[in-house]
């Protein structure tokens, strides 16, 4: 029997569990402490930064593989060096990790980003600010997501504080910084690569952020056939290729006003936009990943149905828990899937999300909707 290891215990390892037994396949989670997202199948729980405890969990593994990006290169390089499988690799991985050599490498590829440039002090932004009409956006090379580590600014001392400590926490020497893209929705691309190099993509998706998290996926993105749907499918077989991807991945995209798709963001691992590929299509992103890293012939991506619409749960009730909101949402959404993280509420927290799909996009989002409310006070 095949062995997984997934480094991390979060709600993607988690969301493993099920194809693995489904294919039969043995999962392993390196977890990074007790009663996490994915403790059913946390084998070892552990420092993903320590080369002893992580080489100890690979050694008994026929792949590894990855609920995050963070596992320092120099762990991931020596896990390689040591014949152990590891998909995505080192070499792709630090594009996932650091945003300045992403945009460096895209660039280099032709492939099309917002307008950038790397940072060291105030002065250099300012520069950036005067040359694109006074606004632009700032992120930190490492260790953003969902909203973190990203500001809008008008002036340069807005950054200042990240200035101070740029050489702290592993923040590298520069701020990376964007031109402000006037976009008229974003776009998700999710595809997956194998390590001989077949490749496999879904639909594009359209995504709907909170507070710079995501909060609803519509598959496929309306009004996406022809073009978009084709550039965008491009764009993702561009960057598997261009950056040694393997495994399920997402390609985040801005569609702008002037009508062209620009990249925002990369996620190597499976991603909060695929989630709705659990019910609307015919493998999921979380199968799919499986057979990737494993080398297996990839599973088809079609929909289910005409649509596909994933609500996040965020926060989750003030009073009780999720599944004492069970009877009430599943008596009123029977066609509803609910997916559970076993998480604890919290304010902004990813705890959940509900899946619906039907034939109708307005009927199909107020039912998902509607579902996923009775989980939020």
């Amino acid at each position: 029997m095949p062995v997984v290891g997934v480094i991390g215990g979060g709600q993607l390892a988690r969301m493993m569990i099920p194809p693995a037994i489904n294919l039969g396949l043995e999962i392993r989670v390196l977890a990074e402490q007790e009663g996490m997202a994915a403790s059913l199948a946390a084998t070892q729980v552990g420092d993903y930064r320590d080369l002893d405890t992580v080489m100890a969990f690979a050694k008994g593994v026929d792949v590894v593989t990855f609920d995050h990006e963070h596992v320092p290169q120099s762990v991931l390089h020596a896990l390689v060096d040591a014949g152990i499988a590891v998909h995505p690799g080192p070499d792709a991985l630090q594009y996932a990790q650091d945003k300045l050599l992403m945009r460096q490498k895209l660039t280099e590829l032709g492939l099309p980003v917002p307008d950038w440039a790397a940072v060291e002090n105030e002065g250099e932004l300012q520069d950036f600010l005067d040359a694109h009409k006074g606004r632009a956006v700032v992120k930190t090379p490492r260790g953003g997501y969902d909203g973190k580590g990203v500001r809008v600014v008008s002036a340069a001392h807005e950054a200042a504080d990240w200035f101070g400590t740029l050489d702290e926490d592993g923040r590298g020497g520069a701020l990376l910084v964007e031109e402000l893209v006037g976009f008229r929705r974003e776009l998700a691309q999710m595809a997956a690569r194998r390590p001989s190099g077949a490749l496999a993509v879904w639909p594009v998706v359209e995504t709907v952020q909170k507070d710079g998290v995501c909060a609803e996926v519509f598959a496929p993105a309306p009004q996406s056939a022809g073009r978009v749907a084709e550039v965008a499918a491009q764009i993702a077989v561009d960057v598997a290729e261009g950056l040694g991807v393997t495994g399920a991945f997402a390609v985040e995209l801005f569609e702008t006003n002037d009508d062209r798709l620009l990249i925002n963001e990369l996620a190597m691992r499976p991603h909060n936009s695929g989630h709705w590929s659990q019910d609307g299509s015919t493998t999921s992103q979380f199968e799919q990943h499986l057979r990737a890293v494993l080398d297996l012939p990839l599973g088809a991506t079609g929909l289910r149905d005409n649509c596909t619409v994933m609500i996040n749960i965020l926060g989750g009730p003030e009073h009780g828990t999720v599944p004492d909101r069970y009877p009430a949402a599943l008596d009123k959404h029977p066609t509803v899937k609910v997916h559970y993280y076993g998480k604890e509420p919290r304010p902004g927290r990813k705890i959940g999300h509900v899946n619906s799909v039907g034939d109708n996009l307005d009927d199909t989002v107020f039912e998902a909707r509607e579902a996923a409310s009775y989980f939020q006070d």
